[in-house]
C-alpha cells in the first residue's frame, strides 16, 4: 500500500504550532513526528526511499530502493486537520439546479473542507428512514469529502427517534421558526418528544415563528411590501432569535437535552450557553463564518448577497460572537452553506432567497480573521476541526493524531487567493467573497489519505467516506 510523507510543515494542531512531518499508510496517519528528526519514519518504512516523482534518497545511508513511498515537500506550508462543516446544504434531492452533493463537495475540500454534516430540508425532506438512506447512498457514488446526514424532525415523525442509528446520524435538526414545507415543529407534544426521548444531539434553528410575523406585518404596513435589505434584521430581530432560543434552552434543561443551537447571531444569546462544555448534557453553539465577518453596516455594499436567516446583525453582535470564539463561550464554526442561483439572490428583503455558499471559502475566511489579530490559526483549527470532532464524538477525525483517519488540508500562508468566476467551484458560481483577496490559498488537501486537490485543480477521484459516531 503506499504510503505519503509529508515533510517539514508548519503542522497546526491541538493548540500547538511546530515544524514536522507527518506519515500517511493508506486511509490512516501512520506517525507525526516534530522537528526535522525522521528516524522513526525511517524505521517505519524499513529504512527505504521515499519517491515522489523522481525517487529520492530520504536516508542516504539506506540501499534499499524497494519502498513504494510518496513525499512532499511542505517547506513553508500550514499542515491542519482538514475542517469539519456541521451545517451544510448540498442541495440534493430536489433542489439540483443550485448545488448537488458531487458539486459542493468539490467546492469543499477546494477550501480545506473534508468532512460535512448536510441538512434534512431537501425535496424530498430528510424526514423518513427512506430519505435518509438515499442519501447516504448518493453521498457513497459521488462525493469528495467525508459526509454524514441529519434527521429532520416535524410535528408528526418524533415515532421515528427510536430507530434512527446512533452510530450513523450525528443529530435532529429541528426548524422553530419559519422552514421549508412542513418542517417547523411548533406542537409543544412533538418538542417534548424529540428533547426527552433521545440522547442524539439536538440541534435547532432558533426564531420565533409569531415574532417574525408580527414584525413583518408591522414594517409593512409602515413603509410598504417593498423593504430593501436594511429591513431584514429588523424583522429577523434580536428577539426573534433570543426568544426562541431562551425557549428551546428551557426546555433542554428540564428535559436534559443535549442541545446544539446553530447559527448564533446575537450577543444576547450566548448567555445561555455552558461555556467551554462538549459533554453531556449541556448547552452548545454554533457561529457561522458570514456572522463573524459581515455585520448590518454592509448590507450597503453586498445587499441580498449576504441575506441570511438568522439575519447579519450589528457590528456589536459580531464582536460579541468573536469573543465568544475566543473565551469558548462558543463551541464550533460553520458554514450554513446554501446556495442559491442569482436570479433567486434578486428582490426586496422579502422576497429574495436566504442563503448563500460558503465552503470554498470558509477556512481561508477565518485564517484572514487570523491574520488581522481577532483569532490564532490555532483557535481556527479548535473551532473548524477538533471541535466538531468531539461535540458529535466522531470516529478518529479532527486531529492530525496517529491512528487517525489522513483528513489534511496544506495551507500557503504566502500565496494570496483572489475569488473570482473562474476559480468558484460552487455549482452556483457565485460568491459573497467574489473580488476579495484572501491572504492566504489551499495548497493541497487529502482525504482519507487521497490527494483529492492540488495547486488549484480537483483530482480525479472521490475519497470520500461516510462517517461513524461513538455514542456513549
Amino acid at each position: 500500500m503506499t504510503k505519503t510523507l509529508i515533510k517539514s510543515a508548519l503542522i497546526i494542531n491541538e493548540g500547538r504550532s511546530f515544524k514536522g512531518s507527518v506519515l500517511i499508510d493508506g486511509k490512516y496517519i501512520a506517525g507525526v513526528y516534530e522537528g526535522d528528526d525522521l528516524s522513526a519514519a525511517r524505521k517505519y518504512t524499513d529504512g527505504r526511499y521515499f519517491c515522489g516523482g523522481e525517487c529520492k534518497r530520504a536516508f542516504p545511508d539506506d540501499e534499499d530502493m524497494t519502498a513504494d513511498v510518496k513525499v512532499i515537500d511542505a517547506s513553508g506550508k500550514w499542515l491542519l486537520p482538514g475542517v469539519i462543516d456541521e451545517q451544510v446544504h448540498f442541495r440534493e434531492p430536489g433542489l439540483t439546479y443550485k448545488g448537488d452533493i458531487m458539486s459542493e463537495s468539490r467546492a469543499a475540500v477546494a477550501g480545506g473542507v473534508t468532512t460535512y454534516m448536510d441538512m434534512p430540508n431537501t425535496i424530498p425532506q430528510t424526514t423518513t428512514l427512506e430519505t435518509l438512506e438515499w442519501k447516504f447512498r448518493r453521498a457513497s457514488e459521488v462525493s469528495a469529502a467525508n459526509y454524514s446526514f441529519f434527521f429532520g424532525g416535524t410535528n408528526d415523525n418524533a415515532c421515528l427517534i427510536a430507530k434512527l442509528d446512533r452510530k450513523r446520524v450525528p443529530g435532529i435538526k429541528l426548524f422553530l421558526g419559519s422552514s421549508t414545507g412542513n418542517m417547523l415543529v411548533d406542537k409543544e407534544d412533538s418538542l417534548r418528544r424529540f428533547f426527552g426521548e433521545t440522547d442524539l444531539l439536538i440541534a435547532v434553528h432558533a426564531e420565533k415563528e409569531d415574532i417574525i410575523r408580527r414584525n413583518k406585518a408591522y414594517y409593512t404596513a409602515k413603509y410598504g411590501a417593498n423593504l430593501d435589505i436594511s429591513f431584514h434584521p429588523k424583522i429577523r430581530s434580536e428577539e426573534v432569535c433570543y426568544a426562541s432560543s431562551s425557549e428551546a434552552v428551557g426546555l433542554a434543561k428540564k428535559l436534559g437535552t443535549r442541545l446544539h443551537i446553530f447559527h448564533l447571531s446575537t450577543a444576547k444569546e450566548l448567555s445561555l450557553l455552558d461555556r467551554g462544555a462538549l459533554d453531556g448534557r449541556s448547552i452548545t453553539g454554533e457561529v457561522c463564518v458570514h456572522h463573524l465577518w459581515f455585520s448590518d453596516d454592509d448590507y450597503k455594499q453586498y445587499g441580498n448577497l449576504i441575506k441570511w436567516n438568522p439575519a447579519i446583525k450589528t457590528d456589536r453582535d459580531r464582536d460579541a460572537l468573536r469573543n465568544a470564539v475566543n473565551d469558548d463561550t462558543i463551541a464550533v464554526v460553520a458554514t450554513d452553506h446554501a446556495p442559491h442561483l442569482p436570479a433567486e439572490k434578486e428582490g426586496n428583503c422579502l422576497t429574495a432567497a436566504s442563503g448563500g455558499p460558503l465552503v470554498q471559502h470558509s477556512l481561508l475566511a477565518m485564517l484572514d480573521m487570523a491574520a488581522d489579530g481577532i483569532f490564532t490559526p490555532e483557535k481556527v483549527v479548535e473551532k473548524m476541526s477538533h471541535h466538531p470532532a468531539d461535540l458529535y464524538r466522531i470516529d478518529r477525525r479532527g486531529y492530525i493524531r496517529e491512528g487517525y483517519y489522513a483528513d489534511i488540508v496544506l495551507v500557503d500562508p504566502d500565496k494570496p487567493l483572489t475569488v473570482s468566476k473562474e476559480n468558484i467551484l460552487y455549482k452556483c458560481r457565485w460568491s459573497p467573497f467574489e473580488g476579495h483577496t484572501f491572504r492566504c490559498s489551499v495548497w493541497k488537501t487529502i482525504v482519507n489519505g487521497v490527494e483529492i486537490f492540488s495547486d488549484g485543480q480537483i483530482l480525479d477521484a472521490m475519497p470520500g467516506m461516510e462517517i461513524a459516531y461513538t455514542p456513549q
